[in-house]
């Protein structure tokens, strides 16, 4: 993360530290102050302080003055999600980065790690998708709205780059997974919505499941902890080795496993997981979404970074934390 204060411990913000990526990003922070790296890590939940509020933001910005900020907190959600609340999801998500960005700028703040995501990408894309695939096309219509509010983050980041010559960087996940997932069953992404349906038609004795859409869409997922990893591996990287391998104007790095899925196979890998042993049948009348969402994620293993956790073995895992919290992830 650059060169560290010789006086006192580096201050880092995590935005969005209740969160499933940025939990499992504040957990390895710990993990790195117990061992005796020179960290004060800084949280606010929610109720503490809301992103939206710029005003609350610039004061606890000025306040705070955090050498470092990682900005996880996004207001997320899957294909049923984005098409009921447009207007929330890019209100919120523009509001929070342009709050969380611009407030840290003035306050000073050295570095900023902000987290996007692949449906930045068009619809009709090349894959796997590239970097350079970013506003080359239409976007998928069931999310645009959060797609664009998430390209404006990347924007902001390179702008305050180039105008100003601040350190901030983008990375764009695949679907993530994991534990402190939204398991919620109409508003919850697909990993972990099979996870629960299939989990209750084992422990109701169900005989067959139904999946939205026609189970052919390919979609590429990454456990949160390798996530987490990675992200903090673009912090740590030295501004000439970032710069030399982005461009100012295609500054973001994919993160991703480099493999991918069909939504089909995924069911029946979560069905082998849960213990459903009944039919999986699937509904052409729901929407699919895109037919294939790949990372290219060329240029950050050219950096050193690879994933490492398999998908069924962090499926496993995640179903694992699931059963050991179920109170808390039923509502």
């Amino acid at each position: 993360m650059g060169a560290e204060p010789t006086s006192r411990a580096r201050k880092i913000y995590i935005a969005g530290h209740r969160g499933m990526v940025g939990n499992a990003i504040l957990s390895r922070l710990q993990r790195r102050a117990e061992a005796g790296e020179r960290l004060e890590l800084v949280t606010r939940t929610h109720a503490e302080l809301d992103l939206t509020d710029q005003a609350a933001v610039r004061d606890f910005m000025q306040t705070v003055q955090p050498d470092t900020v990682i900005l996880a907190a996004a207001k997320v959600g899957g294909i049923h999600a984005n098409n009921s609340y447009p207007a929330d999801f890019i209100y919120e998500n523009l509001m929070i980065e342009c709050n969380v960005i611009h407030q840290a700028f003035a306050a000073g703040v050295r570095s900023l790690l902000q987290l996007g995501s692949s449906c930045i990408y068009p619809r009709a894309v090349a894959q796997p998708m590239a970097e350079t695939a970013l506003l080359t096309g239409p976007l998928e219509a069931t999310n645009e709205p959060y797609a664009i509010a998430k390209i404006a983050g990347i924007k902001l980041c390179e702008s305050y780059n180039r105008q100003h010559g601040a350190d901030y960087r983008s990375v764009m996940p695949t679907n993530l997974y994991g534990p402190r997932d939204n398991f919620h069953p109409e508003n919850s992404h697909v990993l972990p919505a099979l996870i629960r349906r299939f989990h209750e038609a084992a422990q109701q004795g169900k005989d067959e499941v139904v999946i939205w859409g026609t189970g052919t869409p390919r979609r590429e997922f990454l456990h949160v902890d390798d996530m987490a990893e990675a992200s903090l591996f673009v912090l740590d990287l030295p501004k000439q080795v970032y710069d030399d391998n982005t461009d100012p104007m295609l500054s973001h790095i994919n993160v991703g496993s480099g493999s991918d899925i069909s939504i089909l196979d995924l069911a029946h890998l979560v069905a082998r997981v849960t213990g459903f042993a009944g039919r999986i049948l699937t509904d052409p009348d729901k929407p699919d979404g895109t037919m294939r969402k790949l990372m290219d994620v060329s240029r950050l293993e050219a950096m050193g970074w690879q994933a490492s956790i398999g998908l069924e073995d962090g499926v496993a895992a995640t179903y694992d934390w699931f059963l050991q919290n179920a109170e808390t992830v039923r509502s």
